[in-house]
């Protein structure tokens, strides 16, 4: 059915087009049946029908005005294109390209103009819509509305989630500590010789020319093992000496630079007074003795350290799954965060349900590993109605007698040990429980050696508290065919993991800094449910014409067949209407009945 195109403007300089009304005319005449029905089994056929038109649109409005300024390009294609850069993982020039001659971009995006004016657009454009979203975060508000649609479009069920994490590395330099130093020395020394030539000027020429010239990098690139820790503790005196230098200078401690060097000073050094002398020396401090919140590379100063995996950022996941294997159904990433590398998982799980719970796409259970499952995470889940499905970090003593094996009164108090003998005396005051049994009974047992139970004045105390108990009752949950069965789906979040890395080249960014990382990381998750909603769609028509393509197989072979008896039987036929001397239209009828 064809409908009329509508292209509204809001004023002179705001373009919004109207991707309500449907176009009159076919927007891909050109296109015969085959390459037509590969665009509409494409992404761009989902994207132009259900995510284009939920683009918030009406949150960007505000940054332009009705008549002043450079006419924009139109607002709902700009937002689509930052989705589909990042799902394709393309670079600027290649996402401008793509905007420019890609049929299925026109087609996802409603471009229906052939002119430079719809179909063109500038690597400036383009920068300042990113750095326009990623400032007032309004990319978080793309992720959402983009989830969200198609989470109410296929009736996901988002009660049971799956979580876990991702470290990715930006696009900056591994630095080790000498080279940090360097760097960090080097970054301030340029900038006050491009602002404050007349200080720079002042300062000795064989400081600066240690960190600016050819042949004073080349001196700390060909540093020994043996003789880096001497190299370090001369950087470390340089970095002294400067911020010492400037700290009263009315400009320069305001200069981010000069601020990192502070940082680094702090993080990698201590400064110690000589009690003889009275000056202050500089030391380095161990590695171990290094934060792993600590500055990495002065190029992106929100950068941690984590010590497994190095230097970068962490994507915190969550999606939903389904027990039912026999009932296909779509499994969309429902929430993402980004953060340094060196923070715990174990502070990201209420963020990732409160997230959700937001926007109506709560969990009932969310599958997680041991380091999301603390108990104090188990117990904030419960309260906002979540049950998390973790095993227990750590491991207990082997062969000790776990908790649950002594019996417990509803108040879960213990009322007899796994021998069965009744404590003398139990002791219960906020959450806190104290035991005791009989030195006679205990003195004697054969477990005393595997027993919790410690000796006292008056004889054997258990000690636990709440929390305790909570732990040991989960472990025991643990070893039940029935935990294993649930916890199972829990590693097909490693899957999306890798699904979003080899879709969108997620854990290796060409871009620094937390805002901009945040911002890539959180969009190719969104152009990762697009993908995988195309995906399910298609397995969905592809199952139900399953039957029809059976019943067109039938006809055809009932052709063959038919056809084929009839060349058969003809010579027959013409000898039997020879035979009996029938005139032509009783031949006509003998042929018909024949075939």
């Amino acid at each position: 059915m064809l409908y009329k195109h509508n292209i509204h403007t809001e004023g002179h300089m705001i373009h919004i087009k109207d991707h309500k009304t449907l176009n009159m005319f076919d927007p891909l005449p050109f296109l015969g049946p085959k390459r037509r029905g590969l665009m509409e089994a494409s992404w761009a056929k989902l994207f132009r029908d259900h995510v284009l038109l939920t683009l918030p649109v009406d949150k960007i409005f505000k940054n332009y005005h009705w008549a002043m300024g450079r006419p924009t390009k139109e607002l709902y294609a700009m937002l689509g294109v930052m989705i589909l850069q990042q799902m394709h993982d393309l670079t600027d020039e290649e996402a401008v390209h793509a905007y420019a001659f890609s049929m299925e971009w026109h087609y996802a995006l409603d471009i229906t103009d052939e002119s430079d004016q719809s179909s063109y657009l500038c690597p400036k454009t383009l920068w300042a819509m990113r750095f326009l979203l990623t400032q007032q975060n309004l990319y978080r508000v793309l992720f959402e509305s983009v989830t969200d649609q198609l989470a109410k479009v296929f009736a996901v069920d988002t009660s049971k989630q799956r979580c876990d994490s991702v470290h990715i590395f930006s696009n900056m330099r591994h630095l080790g500590r000498i080279g940090l130093f360097r760097h960090t020395i080097k970054k301030f020394l340029i900038n006050v010789k491009r602002h404050h030539k007349d200080l720079f000027e002042a300062l000795d020429q064989g400081l600066t020319d240690r960190y600016l010239s050819k042949q004073g990098e080349a001196v700390f690139s060909m540093v020994k093992p043996s003789e880096s820790i001497g190299t370090l503790e001369t950087l470390g005196a340089d970095l002294f000496l400067l911020i010492e230098r400037f700290k009263d200078h009315g400009q320069i401690p305001a200069m981010s630079s000069y601020q990192l060097m502070v940082r680094l000073l702090k993080e990698q050094c201590w400064v110690e007074q000589d009690p003889e002398s009275q000056v202050q020396r500089v030391s380095i401090k161990a590695n171990k003795e290094v934060p792993s919140d600590s500055l990495q590379n002065p190029s992106d100063p929100e950068a941690s350290y984590d010590g497994h995996k190095g230097q970068g950022y962490q994507i915190q996941v969550s999606e939903t799954y389904s027990e039912e294997e026999e009932t296909k159904t779509l499994s969309l990433i429902t929430e993402v965060i980004a953060e340094p590398a060196h923070k715990s998982d174990t502070d990201a799980l209420i963020p990732l349900i409160e997230g959700t719970q937001k926007r109506g796409l709560g969990p009932e259970k969310v599958l997680v590993d041991a380091t999301y499952g603390s108990d104090e995470n188990c117990e904030k889940a419960k309260a906002l109605g979540v049950e998390v499905v973790s095993p227990v970090m750590g491991k207990p003593q082997e062969n000790a007698l776990p908790l649950t094996d002594f019996v417990l009164t509803s108040e879960a108090a213990v009322s007899a040990c796994p021998q069965g003998h009744a404590p003398v005396k139990v002791k219960h005051k906020k959450g806190k429980y104290i035991v005791v049994f009989g030195v006679q009974i205990c003195s004697g047992c054969p477990h005393l050696k595997h027993c919790p139970v410690k000796s006292g004045k008056k004889g054997y105390y258990l000690r636990y508290d709440d929390k305790a108990l909570r732990l040991a009752q989960r472990r025991a949950q643990e070893k039940t065919p029935e935990f294993q069965q649930v916890y199972r789906f829990r590693a097909g979040v490693e899957g999306t993991i890798s699904q979003i890395d080899r879709k969108t080249g997620l854990k290796y960014l060409r871009v620094r800094g937390l805002p901009a990382v945040s911002f890539c990381a959180t969009l190719k998750a969104a152009g990762v449910n697009i993908l995988r909603a195309v995906a399910f769609r298609n397995s969905e028509k592809s199952e139900n014409s399953a039957p029809e393509q059976g019943n067109r197989d039938l006809l055809d072979l009932i052709y063959v067949f038919k056809e084929r008896f009839s060349y058969a039987t003809s010579p027959f036929v013409a000898k039997l209407i020879h035979y009996l001397g029938l005139n032509s239209l009783g031949g006509q009828i003998l042929a018909k009945v024949a075939c």
